[in-house]
């Protein structure tokens, strides 16, 4: 039976005006679970306007008289049956965040049922010790179905220079349109076979990654002679806390030549260079590619985990 909401707390889709106080609200969660507020508001600023999105269906904000206590948003990426959400809560609104569960997941069946799909394939990446209490998810049908480390690193000026790219190996960064299509292109294809990828087209992807206010000096492309284009490192240097690599992929018939080194240690000299003292990056922890070994051989080391959780429900 559907949730009711309790007395006292109110429900209303987002608007941009709202990107500040959804930013504040996840900070206040991310101090709680990971001891750090880690959200940027030009973060939300890109989620919420995001051509995709139809705030007025896809958000949910949820108010504890004039407080802001939660946050909801829907992604349909794949035009099929899969479909994400976010889903935030400060702790002890447990009737609150269920209320916004049933508002989502519906709202996720619908989506599903629009694409010509016979069921919503779920998703919610949600901290392994969340706000959200996970025992009433899982009465609801809710299941845990991956890990994500969150792995992170020191740097220094000192110890991390430039790395000498290997023989016939040289990098260059996305400042062309050709050059960005080429990174698109291989993301696309180095992902392809990995756990919850969504095909995207270059248009979908330019507004995916806010490619207006995007710094492009910051993804590199690896040529390798005789194989072409062979590698793509995505990174961006709008996080307070660290440097972030949003993507790394070496194309299947590439790997086994320290490219993924290569880009790892260049990503390493050149934020070092910029003077910050900490870089990240998200590894699923069941990568067939090794790419968490890689990390850890490079002094990556786990800084939080993350959980996708998924829900199946017919449309």
């Amino acid at each position: 039976m559907p949730i009711t909401l309790p007395p006292g707390l109110t429900v209303r889709p987002a608007t941009l005006d709202d990107a500040a106080a959804v930013c504040a609200l996840l900070n206040e969660i991310d101090l709680l679970e990971v001891g750090r507020a880690d959200t940027e508001l030009a973060e939300i600023q890109t989620d919420l306007r995001h051509p995709e999105v139809d705030l007025e269906h896809d958000s949910w904000l949820l108010f504890e008289g004039s407080r802001l206590i939660g946050y909801g948003l829907l992604w349909d990426d794949s035009g099929a049956e899969r479909v994400d959400i976010d889903h935030y809560i400060l702790p002890g609104r447990t009737q609150g965040a269920l209320h916004l569960f049933d508002l989502m997941e519906t709202r996720a069946a619908e989506r599903a049922a629009a694409n010509g799909a016979t069921r919503a394939v779920v998703h919610l990446h949600l901290n392994i010790t969340p706000t959200m209490d996970p025992p009433s998810l899982r009465g609801r049908g809710w299941r845990t179905v991956r890990r994500y480390n969150v792995m992170a690193r020191d740097l220094s000026a000192s110890g991390d220079r430039q790395p000498v790219p290997p023989p016939g190996v040289t990098l260059r960064p996305c400042l062309t349109e050709p050059d960005r299509r080429a990174a698109h292109a291989l993301l696309q294809e180095c992902f392809t076979d990995h756990f919850d990828f969504q095909p995207r087209t270059y248009e979908q992807w330019l507004d995916d990654i806010d490619a207006e206010q995007a710094d492009w000096s910051l993804i590199w492309v690896a040529h390798v002679e005789g194989l072409g284009d062979a590698a793509v490192l995505r990174s961006h240097d709008n996080r307070a806390s660290m440097a972030w690599i949003s993507n790394l992929g070496v194309l299947s018939r590439a790997r086994g030549q320290g490219l993924g080194s290569h880009l790892l240690r260049h990503a390493f000299g050149h934020y070092a260079a910029r003077g910050r003292d900490r870089i990240g990056l998200g590894v699923d922890t069941d990568n067939s590619s090794g790419a968490l070994a890689l990390y850890e051989r490079h002094g990556m080391a786990l800084d939080f985990a993350v959980d996708t959780w998924e829900l199946i429900r017919p449309v």
